[in-house]
């Protein structure tokens, strides 16, 4: 039996103003909030005990997950008082392990959407009797990451962090965010102190001759650091692209909660997510957002690619497209909001006050 660390602790500054009142991997997807797919692929394979690495809003996890029960898992638990990085944060959270110095532990980012095959990467690990086995994914432009080359066998052979000159390009792996250390490396990172997995951990255990072994899985993989990816992460789980036992609902067009009330005429489709509690009336149309508790739609909108915060309101007629809309806030009947506009928690955009067209 495995265990695993989950990182949870950053800030999700990226996401703001989604993650004003909310920690990033609380931020529902699909329904559920992230977090939960999260731990619900790691228990599917295998894993039973799970410690969780938290530090902003860290008072939310635990109220909600509770010790994991519910979920067939024993949950943990530890705050970091000052962030400490990747690496500090998996040290920082080493005294709850039980495995024995040459077990493997799991370590997932917490926010990284992917369809991995977890058994694979740990038996890859064992197999070939490494120190520390990481997920890796091809990308077509991976000038935004740490690209990770391997030899014939798989042993990673460089760390290169965030390439930007064609020569740098060297390959199109790169570090996917999930690992396998075995137990006694996780000790060797230094205590107290931030520390980065990528820029310190991984590059020092390499020149000190350490054996670190790439598995490339190139099924489905995306990085929810941003609303729109976020956005798109979520109507994938929805739409079943992305693989999850914790969607609340069979996969289709759309995810309609219970206590949700849409109109008989509306149309969702794309992966929409409608929450507890929220509304969609006459008329409108909503293509892959997402919509948490409490939002409501007014007749006659059409919203696509967006996400409605909890509490928040779209009057008639209002165009959104690529929008985020903070908790509470209200946008006014016949407004136009485009691509990558983030309108904050509890604000106030009057009727007809933004448009991207004439108003006639």
């Amino acid at each position: 039996m495995t265990e695993a660390i989950l990182l949870v602790g950053g800030r999700g500054t990226r996401l703001r103003p989604l993650t004003v009142h909310t920690p990033k991997p609380m931020v529902p997807a699909a329904g559920v909030p992230f977090l939960t797919h999260q731990l619900a692929r790691a228990r599917a394979a295998g894993v039973d005990h799970i410690v969780l690495a938290t530090s902003y809003l860290a008072e939310v996890f635990e109220p909600y997950f509770g010790d994991g029960s519910a979920l067939g898992l024993h949950l943990e638990y530890v705050t970091e008082e000052e962030p400490l990085g990747t690496g500090g944060a998996i040290r920082n959270v080493a005294s709850r392990l039980h495995s024995g110095p040459d077990e493997p532990v799991l370590i997932f980012n917490g926010d990284i959407l992917t369809g991995l095959d977890i058994r694979a990467l740990v038996h890859t690990h064992e197999t070939t009797a490494a120190d520390v086995s990481l997920h890796l994914t091809k990308v077509t432009d991976p000038r935004a990451y740490g690209l990770v080359p391997t030899d014939e066998t798989g042993r990673v052979t460089a760390f290169l962090e965030k390439p930007q000159t064609p020569e740098e390009i060297v390959t199109d792996q790169i570090n996917a965010g999930a690992y396998v250390f075995r137990r006694s490396v996780i000790d060797t990172i230094p205590a107290g102190r931030p520390v980065s997995v990528e820029r310190e951990t991984f590059p020092g255990l390499l020149s000190a001759g350490a054996h670190l072994q790439g598995m490339v899985d190139s099924t489905y993989w995306l990085d929810l650091g941003t609303p729109a990816a976020f956005v798109r992460g979520s109507a994938d789980l929805v739409l079943g692209r992305a693989p999850s036992p914790a969607v609340p609902g069979r996969c289709g067009d759309r995810l309609v909660l219970p206590t949700a009330s849409v109109a008989s005429d509306a149309k969702l489709t794309g992966g929409t997510v409608v929450g507890e509690g929220a509304f969609v009336g006459e008329g409108a149309r909503i293509f892959g957002s997402t919509l948490l508790s409490g939002a409501v739609v007014e007749p006659g909108a059409v919203i696509t690619d967006s996400l409605l915060g909890a509490r928040s309101r779209v009057g008639e007629r209002s165009i959104l497209t690529g929008a985020v809309i903070g908790d509470g806030a209200v946008i006014g009947a016949d407004n136009e909001l485009r691509d990558g506009v983030r309108v904050w928690c509890d604000a106030r955009i009057p009727a007809g006050a933004v448009r991207f067209s004439s108003d006639q």
